[in-house]
This record gives C-alpha cells, sequence and structure tokens, in this order.
C-alpha cells in the first residue's frame, strides 16, 4: 500500500507518515521544507522537495499511484494570513485543488484533508457540532472552509473519496512555537530557556487541546474506512490557559507567569464535539491533557539544547562576503580610472596622442560591467576632463561655451550609454537563459530521480517476478500439467498444481454426479483418510451457496467441517467438480491467496472443459459401440492416471474382473452401470470379460464391494493390475 503525506515533515505531518510506515505502508512525502526538516527521521519514507502547487507534482503521482492521500501541507499561522492573505491562498487553496486534481486523475482511493475549527469563527455554542454554521473570522480559517468545499465538489463531481477533519489545537513534541496551537511550544520553550510565561488577559479563557498522536491514529484509521465527508477531531474537553501553565509548572519546577493585556478579537472558549468520529470511526482519543504534556516535555526536555544551538546559528552575524560583492565593481572601477588617469596626465599620453585614453577607460568598463558603472566612468572621465583643462589654464566658466568640450562630453556619455546599455542587454539576456538552463536542469534532475526511483521499483518487481514461486513464470510453468486430453490425467495434475501453487499438501478433487446432489471424491492428497468419500450438497450450507452462485468459497468464520477454500471448475456453465484445500497455513489465508486460487482454479477449469469436450467427440472410437464400455486402449489410459495418483498421492483405487455370463456385452454393461457411481469405470477384456475400475476404493473395501455385487448376480475377483496391461 502506498500513501502519500503532503508537508510530511512537518509537525502533525511527521507523526502520520510515522504511523502509517509503522503499519506497513510504502511513505511518499511532498514538502517544501517551510516548516519541516529532514534531520531526525527515522523511519524509511521517500521525499520529494517540492511545494504542492508545483506542476512536477504531476510526475510523483504518474509514477506511484497512491492508494491514500493525505493533505497536510498549508500555510497554518493565522496572523501571517492577515497580513499576507495572498500567500496563503496559493499555499492552503491552488495546493489543495492541485493534489486533488491529481489524486483523481491517478486513481487515489481516499483523499483526507486536515481542515480545522478555525472555519467556526467565534462561535461559542459549545461543544460545536459539525452541523453549526461555519463563519471564519481570518483568511486562514476562509481557506480550510474553501477546502472543504473543493473536497465536496470532487467527491460530487468525480466521484474521489474525500475526508476533511475539523482539528481542534493540536500539541505534542516536534512542534514550533508559531502556528495554530503552538501555545504549548512556546510555553515549554520559555520554561526551558528560564524566560517567563507570558498570557494574554486573565488566563481563563479555553481550548480544546488535542495530542498529535491520537491525530496521527484517527487519519490512520480514515485511510482504510469507508467515511467521507466533515468531521470535528478533537478530545471535546476544555482546558483554560491558566490551567495548563499550571500543569507544566507542575512538570518543570516554579516559574514567573505574567498576564499581559487581551488579544483583540481573542476568542474566550473553543470545544469540538467529537461525539460523530467517535460512533463512525470508531476511535477515541487516548491521551488526556495531563498524559500528552508529560510526553511533550519529556520531548522538548531532552531537544533544548539541540534548539539552542540551532537558535545560536541562526542569529551568528554574516560574514559580509555579500557586500563585499555588491563593492567589488565600484572599487575595480575606480582603480581602472586611477590607472586612466595616471596615463592621461603624464607624459607617456604625448605618444599615444591619437588614441582617448578616457573614451577607452569608459568603453571597458561599460563592457565588463554594464551600464550602471559605465555612467560612473563617464562622470569620472568628463571630471577629469574638466581638471585638464584647468591644469591648461582654462577658466571654468569658459568650458559653458566651448563646443568641443560639450562634443567630447557627449561623445563619453553617448558611448557611455550605449556600450553599457548593450552589455546589460546582453547579460539580461545570458541571466535569462542561465535561469532557464537551471530550471531545465532542476527538472531533468527531478525527472531523472523519479525515472530512477521507477526504474529500482521495476527492477525490485521483475526480481521478485522471476525469483517467486507464485511468478507468472512458474504459475504457467506448473499449469502445463494439465496439457492433457484425458480427464483423469487432469485431476491427477490438478493435485500437483493446486498443491505447488497454494503450497498446501491437502487438497481434495470432487467430481459432480448428474443431479447434483453428491460430489464424489476423485483425486485427493494427504492420504487415503485426509478427506471424505462424499458429500451430499444438502447437508453443507456452504456447498449450496456454492452451487447457487458459482462463486469460491472461503471459510473466514472458520466453520468446522469445511474447508479453507474451495472452489467450482466449470464445463459449459455447469459446475462438473469442486476442489477443496481442506487446511492451509494461515499466514497464506489472505486476500492474495485467495485471487491466486481463483485464478489456478480458472485455468483447471479450462483445461478440463478442452478435455471433456475431446472424450465426448471421441466418443464413438473410445468405447465399444452402443455401450458403456472403454476400449482396451482408453481404459489402459485411465488405469495408467490411477496407478500414477496412487504413486504420487496414495489415492487407492481397486480393479475387478468378470465375465458376461452368457448375456450380450451391452445388456450385461448397462448392469453394471446401475450399480457403479459416476467416477467408475467399466473396461473391455478378452473373450467377453469386463474389466472394473472403482476409484478411491481400497483393498480394505473389496469384500464389501464384492459382496455388494453379488447381490446382483454379478460375480467378482480381484486381480492384479498386470492382468489388464
Amino acid at each position: 500500500m502506498k500513501v502519500l503525506i503532503t508537508g510530511g515533515l512537518g509537525f502533525i505531518g511527521y507523526h502520520v507518515a510515522e504511523r502509517f510506515s509503522k503499519e506497513g505502508y510504502e511513505v511518499y512525502i511532498i514538502d517544501n521544507l517551510s516548516t519541516g526538516t529532514k534531520e531526525d527521521v527515522h523511519f524509511k519514507h521517500k521525499l520529494y522537495e517540492l511545494s504542492v502547487e508545483d506542476t512536477k507534482c504531476e510526475e510523483i503521482f504518474r509514477n506511484n499511484r497512491f492508494d491514500a492521500v493525505v493533505h497536510l501541507a498549508a500555510q497554518v499561522n493565522v496572523v501571517s494570513s492577515i497580513a499576507d492573505p495572498r500567500h496563503d491562498s496559493e499555499s492552503n487553496v491552488l495546493g489543495l485543488v492541485n493534489m486533488l486534481s491529481l489524486s483523481q486523475k491517478y486513481g487515489a482511493k481516499k483523499f483526507i484533508f486536515a481542515s480545522s475549527a478555525a472555519v467556526y469563527g467565534a462561535n461559542e455554542h459549545l461543544p460545536i457540532s459539525e452541523s453549526e454554521r461555519a463563519n471564519p473570522i481570518s483568511p486562514y480559517g476562509i481557506s480550510k472552509w474553501v477546502g472543504e468545499s473543493y473536497c465536496s465538489k470532487w467527491k460530487e463531481l468525480y466521484g474521489l473519496d474525500t475526508l476533511c477533519f475539523r482539528f481542534s489545537n493540536v500539541y505534542g513534541p516536534r512542534q514550533g512555537s508559531k502556528g495554530e496551537g503552538g501555545v504549548v511550544s512556546i510555553f515549554l520553550e520559555r520554561l526551558l530557556s528560564g524566560q517567563p510565561l507570558y498570557i494574554r488577559g486573565d488566563g481563563e479563557q479555553t481550548r480544546d487541546f488535542i495530542y498529535v498522536e491520537d491525530v496521527a491514529d484517527a487519519i490512520y484509521r480514515a485511510s482504510y474506512s469507508s467515511l467521507t465527508g466533515v468531521y470535528n477531531l478533537s478530545t471535546n474537553t476544555e482546558c483554560s490557559v491558566n490551567q495548563l501553565a499550571g500543569e507544566l509548572k507542575e512538570l518543570h519546577g516554579a516559574a514567573e507567569v505574567v498576564y499581559q493585556d487581551p488579544q483583540p478579537g481573542d476568542i474566550r472558549h473553543s470545544r469540538l464535539d467529537n461525539a460523530a468520529v467517535k460512533r463512525d470511526l470508531d476511535w477515541t482519543p487516548m491521551y488526556g491533557v495531563k498524559e500528552g504534556l508529560f510526553r511533550t516535555y519529556t520531548w522538548f526536555s531532552k531537544h533544548a539544547a539541540g534548539r539552542e544551538m540551532a537558535a545560536a546559528s541562526e542569529t551568528k552575524p554574516g560574514s559580509g562576503r555579500a557586500k563585499i560583492r555588491v563593492w567589488m565593481p565600484l572599487v575595480e572601477n575606480l582603480v581602472a580610472f586611477a590607472l586612466a588617469a595616471l596615463l592621461v596626465l603624464s607624459d607617456w599620453n604625448d605618444t599615444v596622442a591619437f588614441i582617448d585614453i578616457r573614451l577607452l577607460y569608459i568603453v571597458v568598463i561599460g563592457i565588463i560591467y554594464g551600464s550602471r558603472q559605465s555612467i560612473v566612468a563617464v562622470a569620472l572621465s568628463i571630471g577629469l576632463l574638466i581638471y585638464e583643462k584647468i591644469a591648461d589654464g582654462r577658466e571654468l566658466v569658459s568650458l559653458f561655451y566651448d563646443t568641443d568640450f560639450f562634443f567630447q562630453t557627449a561623445v563619453y556619455l553617448f558611448v557611455g550609454l550605449v556600450v553599457g546599455y548593450a552589455i546589460e542587454r546582453k547579460n539580461r539576456k545570458l541571466q535569462a537563459q542561465q535561469e532557464q538552463i537551471v530550471l531545465l536542469e532542476d527538472k531533468q534532475a527531478f525527472l531523472t530521480g523519479v525515472y530512477n526511483e521507477v526504474r529500482a521499483v521495476k527492477d525490485e518487481l521483475q526480481e521478485r517476478i522471476l525469483s517467486s514461486e507464485d511468478s507468472f513464470g512458474k504459475i504457467y510453468s506448473i499449469t502445463k500439467e494439465l496439457e492433457s486430453l484425458e480427464p483423469e490425467l487432469i485431476f491427477n495434475a490438478t493435485l500437483n498444481v493446486v498443491e505447488s501453487i497454494m503450497k498446501t499438501s491437502d487438497v481434495s478433487i470432487y467430481a459432480v454426479n448428474s443431479d447434483f446432489s453428491y460430489l464424489r471424491l476423485v483425486a485427493q492428497s494427504g492420504g487415503e483418510e485426509a478427506g471424505a468419500k462424499s458429500l451430499k450438497v444438502s447437508e453443507h450450507d456452504y456447498l449450496r451457496d456454492l452451487f447457487e452462485n458459482g462463486k469460491p468459497f472461503v471459510n473466514k468464520q472458520l466453520l468446522d467441517h469445511a474447508p479453507a477454500l474451495a472452489a467450482p471448475v466449470m464445463n459449459k456453465n455447469e459446475i462438473v467438480a469442486v476442489i477443496f484445500i481442506r487446511s492451509m497455513k494461515f499466514d497464506n489465508f489472505s486476500l492474495y491467496y485467495q485471487n491466486l486460487f481463483k485464478v489456478t482454479v480458472e485455468l483447471i477449469s479450462s483445461s478440463l472443459s478442452r478435455a471433456l469436450s475431446y472424450v465426448e467427440a471421441m466418443r464413438s472410437i473410445r468405447y465399444v459401440d452402443g455401450t458403456a464400455v472403454l476400449n482396451a486402449e482408453a481404459f489402459a489410459a485411465i488405469l495408467d492416471s490411477k496407478r500414477q495418483a496412487k504413486e504420487q498421492h496414495s489415492t487407492p483405487y481397486l480393479l475387478l474382473e468378470t465375465d458376461c455370463g452368457g448375456m450380450s456385452l451391452k445388456a450385461y454393461a448397462d448392469k453394471l452401470s446401475g450399480i457403479l457411481r459416476e467416477t467408475d469405470y467399466i473396461g473391455e477384456g478378452d473373450e467377453g470379460r469386463l474389466y472394473i475400475l472403482l476409484s478411491n476404493t481400497g483393498q480394505e473395501d473389496a469384500p464389501h464391494v464384492m459382496k455388494r455385487f453379488e447381490q446382483h448376480q454379478v460375480p467378482l475377483r480381484l486381480i492384479e493390475e498386470e492382468a489388464a496391461s
């Protein structure tokens, strides 16, 4: 079973993912690590570092086909939702729609959405039931309410089973100090760092606190249930902030409590009615506030040192490299200008007067750094030009009337702007292309990772198929034993096939009589005393049901005197035989083996139908004309199959001899047919003699059988098998 958990590294998501992993599920997680971390994750999982609204999520669904999707990823801070409602809706609404669409498109059987008590707003009709009107007072509550509507419509429009849980205030290990219900973690962090506990208002405001493992348990139970719709998930118990602080002080010791002004708009009391989920899901919270806080306090105490180190590393000042990168182009520009000024003002400039060093400097800086530094270079070059003019004895005012000066400065400005703009435009294109390359490389790396993962899974499955004893290849190899046109040989081969595939040595095959009232034992494994030689259909409820609906019987109630599994062998829509598995290992009594048994019996039915059709078509060749007597060749083939069954499975048989006693062959054969069972045979012998082959009849039964035939004036003689060869 595969489950996808969005936000699976967050506070609640971690506990949910861990629970599914412990239950043997293949756990897949989508998390953008905005609140979750990859540290201290000890359960087996596959992580995709993505946001739930990312289009790349489709590749994950396409390649995995999840049985259940648990959508926990969300922006959960009410204050943040008020400050930035746009971001809140992108994460909480667009991400949900993406997950719903992909779940429906790729056949997820269950979609569970984490909603919140925030949808009720300031409702104080306690306890609040699911039937109460939703009236959210924050963008966060609105987004959760909208999410519930989306889930409901996906159920209505697309048939996707959706379930919404309205969480009360969840607390427990790994909780951060932000988000809904964070008061517990805030108090614990302050206690463990020696800070006072700040309480807004008088502290008598109450909340319905639920321990996170109870939430994980409910979500796990719901994943395989038929539950849909909207349910509160809570303890239905009020706990005041003062009571909470008192419990924590009792665990930790004395601590200062500071009361502050009430928070505007704060809900006074909150308690959710959990009667519906307890009734419909057969779930109840296992942890009260006292025990839950003790477990949470223990975890926080253990991880306090690590949290302090992490906090210290976050507050450590930066290295200043970013500032250096910002100012480095200007510094290099000034160095280049100093070199250009040195050349311009030195005697060396007279030897290369045909070169304008200032213009060359502007072009070089523009090419290297772009428009921003080229403008600085133009300003510095114009300043250097003015300095030169003044050094040559010109007045500053006179420069404003010098057309050559204005033309030269205009050239500097034009060249600086053109070169800077061209280079800037080229750099922007290169940067855009580079960003596109990075995006494509990132997408390629993601798709390559998905491909490698799928390839590894396929290789593992292929290896399992090749090495598994019940792989298709081995099933085909085993069922090749059924390739016969003799029904008796197929019955014998059926024992081998069912034993090998179903891993049992307790198999029986019964033929059905003409009026479907009795089953006669044809072949069995496990010795002569393993199963009854005949069964009356009317005396067994499971047999009556099997004949009525034509479907396999599974002994789920562990009924006495009933097989573990039984399935009908069909021929032309009629039951001609029934295969019993009388007992099997409990570990193999699973849906997988039940389906495997059904497929195996269908293969047997196909082979037997082919053999019976052949026998019917060859009747004139197999039987002596107008009689039920098999000719010598056909009888020898059946006798050989009985010998094989006795050798392989200890299935008994009796071979008897009689003669017609002056009666015609047809008349005597008809007389014998009236005494024999459907599973017995008459064979042609020499000089008017006949052989009688009795199925599933041992040597100890011979006296009784011979006495019964003598009562019908049919003398019999027990013969050695060689006499009929």
